[in-house]
């Protein structure tokens, strides 16, 4: 399945994806388009984190999202899906919520990189920090919710963005644990003030995914 992708990146990076191990935290309407476009890169071995099931407000903009699958836990629709791209793809599901208390669970196996798509404040902040006092490499998605614009992401030091209320409660958490840098993907497009349910459209998640993937996938090849 990789045949056109070694044109691209050549037979050595081939198998460096194949080699590699990353975990993806939320497998949502972003961490949904992370680990669908790292299956499909080469990437050999996934571990997939999220203790939800697919909801019908998950129609609009979430990969795993559909008719058949409602009701289902994410993590076994992604395993399902995966492994239907690449039967060869190592996964190791996770279908519980990450906190601060059980941490240590989900780090049992080492990784290449962690992807945090997570959507709880308090479990991004822990998450972040772990990876850093650690030395596991890391990057996290912000906000793509209340945009409908043409969308532009960027990859950047947390410490470098704006327009992004997630980023800036993060900002905050993270100078208090002395972190000093953090790369993450956010966009300059302004939020739409929606009340307290944040909106959606298919293609901002989506988009934000893609970009995160492509981030991790030369960060294990470069």
């Amino acid at each position: 399945m990789t045949e056109r992708t070694e044109i691209l990146i050549g037979k050595e990076n081939v198998e460096k994806l194949k080699n590699s191990h990353v975990a993806v935290f939320g497998l949502g309407g972003v961490g949904g388009y992370v680990v669908e476009m790292l299956a499909r890169a080469g990437v050999g071995e996934l571990t997939i984190v999220d203790f939800d099931t697919v909801a019908k407000s998950n129609l609009n903009r979430q990969i795993i999202a559909l008719n058949s699958t409602l009701g289902k836990y994410k993590a076994d629709v992604v395993e399902q899906r995966l492994k239907d791209i690449n039967p060869d793809i190592i996964i190791h599901k996770l279908c519980k919520k990450y906190t601060a208390e059980n941490a240590d669970e989900f780090f049992k196996n080492k990784y290449n990189f962690v992807v945090d798509a997570i959507d709880m404040v308090t479990s991004k902040i822990h998450l972040i920090t772990y990876c850093h006092k650690n030395g596991i490499n890391i990057v996290s998605a912000m906000g793509a919710g209340n945009r409908s614009a043409i969308p532009q992401f960027d990859v950047a030091d947390i410490y470098n963005t704006y327009n992004d209320g997630l980023a800036k409660i993060l900002r905050k958490k993270l100078r208090e644990n002395e972190i000093k840098h953090h790369t993450v993907v956010f966009t300059k497009n302004i939020a739409m003030p929606n009340g307290d349910t944040i909106g959606s459209i298919s293609y901002y998640p989506a988009m934000c995914g893609c970009v995160l993937a492509g981030y991790v996938v030369n960060q294990l090849i470069k």
